[in-house]
């Protein structure tokens, strides 16, 4: 396993510690977090909440379907979006528009899979030049149009490796990913992987938390982090790698792995 010199360890979460210095003492920044159907938001709402208690963001806008007027108490953060009959977000030009304007957005899932939707979704991340990060249903849902969005610089896909397999097929990428695979074999299929595309993975294998970017790799302990298989994908992770990556541009890799060292606050 050494051999690999593209393949670096934190056993101990020491990896980029400095990045801390980067959060600044003022709030700075406008993120959106965007999820939620006609039946639940509570991942939404939760995430938000996180995000303002965690870290300075002196702008967070709560997206969601107006399907959910009706459900979700007051908030002046919360702006409604157009709906589709399913209860997800249908395309507009707001949500467009919110996400372009925004230093960064968080897709945190609870989205209705639906063409609608997907479409929707996709669209709005092709007009952004922006940070965006993607987690939980909202890779499942893009999986469609992920070959018109792969190529685009400052992807963050927050996934089980179950949905990184499908984001390989997705783009038809002639590497398979099997589940089976010791862990040495995962990393350099993300290793060539991100060699191909500029997005930046985080996925879970072999009880190690692996981040991939531009060909290199870093695998960092689950039982040494805060988290647990499922707390991974509760969207807290993905959370503190939205608002890192914004206070430590350009440096993804190091960003979405220092973003491991916070303990969760579930």
């Amino acid at each position: 396993m050494e051999k690999f010199d593209y393949w670096q360890k934190n056993p101990d979460l020491k990896l980029f510690q400095d990045l801390s210095w980067n959060i600044p003492e003022q709030k700075t920044g406008s993120f959106n977090i965007i999820g939620g159907n006609s039946g639940s938001f509570s991942s939404v709402i939760h995430n938000a909440e996180y995000l303002t208690k965690t870290f300075p963001i002196k702008k967070l806008n709560i997206l969601l379907p107006e399907s959910l007027k009706s459900k979700v108490p007051p908030f002046p953060e919360i702006t409604y979006l157009p709906a589709t009959e399913s209860g997800s977000f249908d395309k507009s030009p707001l949500l467009s528009d919110l996400v372009a304007s925004a230093d960064a957005s968080l897709f945190i899932g609870d989205l209705s899979k639906n063409s609608a939707t997907c479409v929707a979704v996709a669209d709005t991340i092709k007009n952004s030049t922006k940070e965006i990060v993607l987690t939980r249903d909202a890779i499942d849902l893009v999986l469609p149009e992920l070959p018109n969005l792969i190529e685009r610089d400052g992807l963050f896909l927050v996934g089980s490796l179950a949905q990184i397999q499908k984001v390989f097929r997705a783009v038809y990428y002639p590497k398979v990913l099997l589940l089976s695979m010791p862990i040495m074999q995962i990393v350099e299929a993300l290793h060539k992987f991100t060699l191909s595309y500029p997005c930046t993975i985080l996925t879970f294998h072999a009880e190690q938390i692996i981040v991939a970017n531009q060909g290199k790799v870093i695998t960092t302990p689950l039982e040494k982090t805060g988290f647990t298989p499922i707390t991974l994908w509760s969207g807290n992770l993905a959370a503190n790698i939205t608002a890192n990556n914004y206070f430590t541009p350009g440096k993804p890799l190091e960003a979405t792995t220092f973003s491991i060292n916070y303990s969760p606050k579930l």
